[in-house]
């Protein structure tokens, strides 16, 4: 076992991933691992850093599998003794003009932004050193969201004393609502993608709580919007580059040891958003 640090990115073939991957290169004391859940994608996006002079390392990961996350969780362990930065960034997002129902949307938006973030994040959190940190790649489609929801929905998302299994059926709800239609009626917003992303930032506050649990000290969660950066998720129209975009992600990874802040928080370009 090396007694090296390491740092893993998710989705890290590309777009803001791979700038993240390129940012903890040049900054972080350690191994990186860029993963993507096709090899040779990902691969060749090492091969590409690889030319700028940067070594980053390459493992299979696709986070919507419990067998592969255990996988690479096992790797890290048993390699590293534990993962001391973990940036989780792959998600999915639906075009504007894409003409897949919005029933399906709401449902593949919620399972693979969502409820498998959770259960990553979950099985992750155990194999974090002391001093860790996992920042996560979420978005103000998120409060955007929570904006257009009906009061009530609000209150409840914006519950100290929310948990998990209680989110979770209530983006269930959501779901079920969106396959018939009333989702709005029923006091949520119109975006799959945003709700997915609301419930992403609220689980970071809960992972945040679960890691002060933990028997090792000053494990660090976060969450951050990256902005609206020049990718294929944004047909290539955002403002920002990807190199900027990994600005505050990178950030977050870096909180130095002597840090214990922040935690359970969202920021935008560095700094904390109050939304709730």
């Amino acid at each position: 076992m090396t007694t090296k640090r390491v740092a893993v990115v998710t989705g890290g073939n590309k777009g803001i991933g791979f700038a993240i991957v390129r940012a903890l290169c040049k900054q972080f004391d350690g191994d990186v691992y860029l993963t993507a859940r096709d090899a040779g994608r990902g691969q060749n996006a090492v091969k590409e850093l690889e030319g700028e002079g940067l070594k980053p390392k390459f493992h299979l990961l696709d986070y919507t599998d419990r067998k592969s996350v255990d996988t690479l969780k096992e790797y890290l362990v048993q390699n590293y003794g534990g993962i001391d930065v973990f940036v989780h960034n792959a998600a999915i997002a639906f075009k504007v003009q894409d003409p897949t129902p919005f029933a399906k949307q709401a449902t593949m938006s919620i399972a693979t932004n969502y409820t498998c973030t959770v259960e990553l994040g979950n099985a992750i959190l155990p194999a974090m050193k002391a001093n860790g940190r996992i920042s996560i790649v979420a978005s103000q489609g998120g409060t955007m969201s929570l904006s257009k929801c009906s009061s009530e929905v609000q209150a409840f998302f914006k519950s100290p004393d929310i948990t998990e299994e209680q989110m979770s059926k209530k983006l269930q709800e959501f779901v079920k609502a969106a396959q018939d239609g009333s989702h709005q009626k029923e006091g949520f917003s119109n975006s799959a993608y945003g709700m997915s992303k609301l419930g992403v930032i609220v689980y970071t506050r809960l992972l945040a709580k679960a890691a002060a649990k933990l028997d090792r000290a000053n494990v660090l969660v976060n969450c951050c919007c990256p902005g609206y950066v020049s990718t294929d998720m944004s047909s290539y129209k955002g403002t920002l580059t990807p190199d900027q975009g990994a600005i505050t992600p990178t950030m977050l990874a870096m909180i130095p040891p002597s840090d214990s802040a922040p935690n359970g928080e969202f920021l935008y370009q560095k700094k904390i958003l109050k939304w709730c």
